[in-house]
């Protein structure tokens, strides 16, 4: 039985491609600085990431599967600080650990359009680790998603968040005319495709993951009005409009709804890319399927990271 290492076993992605890798007869080892804070119902051998061991805790293992990383760099009373400099830096750690554990393959985790000259952190720290991962000789795939949204609304924050925005304000807002596109794929779709390419030969592939429709900001906000059956003005406001009125609803809720960075990245269209599509499950449906308890709660980023 061959032995596949996923990162977040305990969280979002990494729990659905768990249980995805224990379905097809793998031996699932969860990378995790959770492990007596966050459930292990499943019961998957846990061990500690590997910037945070001396031993290398990938030894004996044959892929490794990557969706470690930050949304935004944060630095705020009440949680621990995190950022995109520490994200990239513990990433090369594991990417080396990897090396000289002789690790198979590697799976990882990036983004859509990333672009090592971005003024923007995510983008410019996940262009540089496919750098990293291409330069350790290391067979892998990179995949590269947008958005992800799962099996309840809780664990879509961007969706859910909108849809709680509809629920709670007069009218809703695109940042500019809101004519950029987003192409979110299921998180299920999203852990197949990890666990296929996990069982590839070919040595370096590169795969943008996105789902089967692609909706510009403000489709999206109508797409949700429809399925929720409720209707409010969407206004195009200034980019810097939109951030201070997300920092304000951020303030409300105790979180960060929304980043300066995040809106910039939206706007510039790097959430949707040209070409085939590789998710099967479709936003629209899912939105249906949800509409009663979508956006009921807010879900909160800072929260999972207590």
């Amino acid at each position: 039985m061959k032995t596949i290492a996923i990162t977040g076993v305990l969280g979002y992605s990494g729990r659905y491609m768990a249980a995805e890798a224990a379905r097809r007869g793998w031996r699932v080892v969860g990378l995790t600085n959770s492990a007596g804070r966050l459930a292990n119902p499943a019961g998957y051998e846990l061990r500690p990431m590997p910037w945070s061991s001396r031993e290398n805790v990938l030894e004996g293992v044959d892929v490794l599967v990557n969706t470690y990383w930050v949304r935004f760099s944060y630095a705020g009373a009440g949680h621990a600080a995190f950022s995109h400099a520490e994200a990239v830096e513990n990433t090369r750690q594991m990417i080396e650990s990897a090396r000289r554990a002789g690790v198979g393959r590697v799976i990882h985790t990036s983004i859509t359009r990333p672009d090592a000259a971005s003024p923007l952190p995510y983008f410019r720290g996940k262009a540089e680790l496919e750098q990293v991962l291409a330069a350790s000789g290391l067979p892998h795939s990179i995949l590269r998603p947008a958005i992800l949204f799962g099996e309840t609304p809780a664990e879509s924050i961007l969706i859910n968040n909108m849809a709680w925005s509809m629920r709670h304000l007069p009218a809703v807002a695109t940042f500019g005319w809101g004519n950029y596109g987003l192409q979110p794929i299921h998180v299920q779709d999203f852990a197949e495709l990890a666990l296929d390419e996990a069982e590839q030969l070919a040595p370096h592939r590169i795969i943008n993951a996105v789902g089967p429709e692609c909706y510009t900001f403000r489709q999206l906000w109508g797409e949700l009005a429809r399925s929720m059956g409720l209707w409010r003005p969407v206004l195009p406001v200034p980019s810097a409009v939109g951030y201070m009125a997300a920092r304000i609803l951020g303030h409300l809720v105790g979180d960060v709804m929304l980043t300066r960075e995040e809106i910039e990245g939206l706007s510039q269209g790097r959430l949707a890319v040209p070409g085939p599509t590789v998710g099967k499950r479709r936003l629209s449906q899912w939105l249906r399927e949800h509409a009663a308890t979508l956006g009921r709660a807010y879900a909160s980023e800072l929260a999972r990271r207590k």
